[in-house]
């Protein structure tokens, strides 16, 4: 710790590293202990610099030993320049805690990099053998999931091959499980399937079991996802197969023969590099509880780096989000209290960086450097048990005889209080797709501000229930999001709550008669404001199913828009969307929602809407034809027309110059993400996009056949609004309730797949298809409803 002379005139410094008594201004502020580690120190040692310890568990003993004494000093652990590889996690409980006035400081020693890493070191003696392969015994016992040469990530034998500029997967084939590529797989048991979901709602990871004949392998896994599918039929590929060890820098370890096989560049000898495989999952754990919880400890400075993936153990869900999730991190906090995380790196990670658990309040993760990360980076997550009635899968819920109705948590059994601030978040998700730069679920009043977020495979920042808002998401910078999957945004969230049903007919009697209900989780406000968030596969701000209770102000969109599907009570204004626009989805007849006051650069896409809210009028728009569309539908009233006049649009710059006008006002454009200076250093920046000023696209044609009137389902809203797994199908727009085809079973928004037969993938082949089969009374057609495939016999 360097201390500047003209804070502190007077210094008495005792031995060489011992107690450090510090006087300001003639009064004494309290003494400073410090206990150094080293890789070169001992446990027998005495814990001073010239007398380091080797283990951070000698540390915490010589830190329980001052705290039984009278007047503990402060206390400073430090670790010295180097690597520590780590045989057990570090856990820090309540009895080393400090004082809010002197908290424990767990750091690196000013000026020196720190690793603590979750890796164990490869003697390997290496022989080489055909094709370029060489093999080496490893220890009985040790297997591993990954492994470095060097500090550099090699490949598991995979197919196809590991290509950076791929997404999803860095790589994926059709073909991944084919007969016939299974059939060249001598022993592929231990291997791994990746996948994306088959709606690109994440992605699904199995193990390979064994054969089953030739041509077929036997699976368990893919639980995690919230939302079960069968994998997605082209995005997948394999690894840990050794038939599929094929080209430079990919590894296979054969676990029942202890043997590591690698293909290393031209030229190169194995037996020269230095070899790691991650061993552990955690390197710091604070563990405690809410009546006796870890409190006061300041981490700083450190790396960690080289945990194990635990992707095959991610499935718990949560509530009825889309999400199931893993109880761990590199860094786990469970049962803290003013605890905090700051400027430490975390890198190269197997599983989640970061995981808040349960009870802790006034946590802070602050300043850290969080990249190269196998699944999520900052999670906070409660404990379910902290909610009333609650349910765990989409199409499940709690009769309204058998709910709780008191309002709020049940236990204190979760975040609340906490921060994630000025954290620099991207390339994460390596492994695991349904994952998040900061994740939050049953927990309440966190403050997420002023982080960079970006090359994320999902959302940047994930909500997954209303459990129980009062959170402030403000000052983000999050962009390059939702990469390699879909119906998704930069900012996401859910709102399952208790008022919450699959069914829209159950839920819209349920809310009428019980409006109480809606509000019972989502008890306190959630506040979304001055951030920049930029999705190109999906929406900007995403609002889905009941998120309910939330104030969304002074955001720049720059790409995607913002949806509002089911909720109630969201009050939107003075946003700027830009080439973008408003995205309400199936609206409750009393939302209480509101939208004014934002600039829109299209009409609003309105999805299966008959009850505009509370109030959707008052805003800008930047041509007369899109303001016109919304007029046309009882809405708008008040919106206005004016030139976008930018000030500097090319560099992100979207206020509006010379504007006096006091319904939209100007925000601040120009001070998003990261404020400390190491991370602006490092932080990227999204792209600008270009202006669009052409007309605005118009809609696909519709066709009216019979009573009803289809269209193909050409948008991502489309597809979201009715839950398909993919952009296909053909969309019943209008029916009439006294024809043939709504006695039939037809209803409005069912989507039509199949038509005798013939598979439809858009109104010509609907259209198509009926011309072929025009002579039959009673066709069958299968459709897409409420999240299931149907068959209805029409009566033609």
């Amino acid at each position: 710790m360097k201390i500047s002379c003209m804070l502190f005139p007077k210094l008495l410094f005792i031995g060489l590293t011992g107690v450090t008594s510090l006087s300001v201004r003639g009064q004494q502020a309290g003494s400073v202990k410090r206990i150094y580690i080293s890789t070169k120190g001992s446990d027998r040692n005495q814990g001073t610099m010239a007398s380091p310890y080797a283990t951070a568990e000698a540390a915490l003993r010589s830190v329980e030993k001052q705290k039984q004494g009278k007047n503990t000093p402060g206390i400073e652990i430090i670790f010295m320049a180097g690597t520590y590889q780590l045989d057990k996690p570090i856990e820090l409980s309540a009895g080393i805690s400090g004082t809010r006035r002197q908290p424990l400081r767990i750091k690196a020693e000013d000026g020196a990099q720190v690793t603590l890493s979750g890796a164990k070191s490869l003697n390997l003696k290496w022989k080489q053998g055909d094709h370029g392969i060489w093999e080496a015994k490893v220890p009985r016992g040790v297997n591993f999931q990954s492994l470095y040469a060097n500090d550099k990530h090699l490949v598991r034998a995979r197919y196809p091959n590991y290509d950076p500029t791929v997404l999803p997967f860095q790589g994926y084939a059709a073909d991944a499980l084919s007969p016939e590529r299974v059939a060249t797989w001598k022993n592929p048991k231990g291997g791994i399937v990746h996948a994306l979901h088959a709606g690109r709602w994440g992605g699904f990871h199995y193990k390979i079991t064994g054969k089953d004949g030739l041509s077929t392998v036997t699976l368990e896994g893919g639980q995690q996802n919230n939302r079960p599918s069968k994998m997605h039929g082209t995005y997948r590929f394999v690894e840990n197969i050794f038939e599929e060890l094929d080209t430079f820098q990919e590894w296979y370890l054969d676990e029942e023969k202890a043997l590591l096989y690698y293909m290393p560049a031209k030229g190169v000898d194995p037996n020269q590099l230095k070899f790691v495989a991650p061993q552990l999952e955690n390197l710091i754990y604070l563990s405690g509880s809410s009546s006796r919880p870890v409190h006061d400890i300041e981490v700083s400075g450190l790396r960690f780096m080289y945990t194990a993936p635990t992707f095959m153990k991610t499935s718990e869900p949560l509530l009825r989000s889309d999400w199931t999730i893993y109880r761990q991190g590199a860094v786990k906090i469970e049962g803290a209290e003013n605890c905090i995380f700051r400027a430490n790196d975390f890198i190269a990670l197997g599983g989640n960086a970061i995981f808040v658990n349960n009870y802790n309040r006034g946590v802070k993760i602050e300043g850290n450097r969080i990249e190269q990360i196998g699944a999520g980076a900052i999670n906070f997550v409660g404990d379910p048990a902290a909610v009333r009635s609650p349910e765990f899968r989409y199409e499940k819920f709690v009769p309204f005889d058998q709910m709780d109705t008191i309002k709020g948590p049940k236990t204190d059994n979760y975040p609340m209080d906490c921060e994630a601030s000025d954290n620099l978040i991207h390339d994460i998700g390596l492994i695991e797709k349904q994952v998040a730069g900061v994740q939050v679920s049953m927990a309440e009043s966190l403050r997420i501000l002023h982080n960079t977020i970006y090359n994320v495979p999902r959302a940047g920042i994930n909500v997954g229930d209303g459990t129980w808002g009062g959170h402030e998401i403000a000052y983000n910078d999050v962009f390059n999001t939702v990469l390699e999957t879909s119906d998704h945004g930069a900012f996401n969230s859910w709102g399952r709550d208790r008022f919450w049903h699959p069914n829209r007919k159950e839920m819209d009697e349920l809310t009428g008669k019980h409006p109480n209900l809606i509000v019972l989780d989502a008890v306190k406000t959630t506040k979304i404001h001055d951030n920049r968030f930029r999705c190109d596969h999906g929406w900007d701000i995403d609002l889905d199913d009941g998120s309910s209770n939330y104030e969304i102000y002074n955001n720049l969109c720059l790409s995607g828009g913002l949806k509002l599907r089911e909720g109630f009570y969201r009050n939107v204004y003075n946003n700027v969307m830009i080439n973008n626009g408003f995205h309400p989805h199936v609206w409750f007849q009393n939302s209480h929602d509101v939208f004014r006051n934002n600039i829109v650069m299209e009409s609003h896409q309105d999805i299966q809407v008959k009850y505009w809210g509370e109030e959707v009028d008052h805003n800008i728009y930047g041509r007369q034809d899109d303001l016109d569309k919304d007029r046309a539908k009882g809405i708008e009233k008040h919106g206005r027309v004016i030139q976008l006049n930018f000030t500097n649009p090319a560099h992100g710059d979207f206020r509006l110059k010379n504007w006096k006008d006091q319904d939209f006002k100007n925000f601040d454009m120009l001070h998003f993400g990261v404020m400390s200076k190491r991370l602006k250093t490092l932080a990227a920046s999204p792209e600008i996009p270009q202006l669009i000023q052409s007309e605005a696209k118009e809609q696909g044609s519709r066709w009216a056949w019979k009573s009803g009137l289809f269209k193909s389902v050409e948008t991502l809203g489309e597809q979201s609004a009715t839950g398909l797994p993919a952009i296909n199908g053909v969309l019943l727009l209008q029916l009439d309730e006294k024809g043939n085809l709504y006695k039939s079973g037809l209803r409005v928004g069912d989507v039509v797949l199949n038509y005798q037969g013939e598979k439809i993938d858009q109104l010509i082949d609907l259209q198509q298809a009926i011309k072929k089969h025009v002579h039959a009374d009673q066709p069958k057609v299968l459709i897409f409803r409420n999240q299931q495939q149907q068959e209805l016999t029409l009566q033609l």
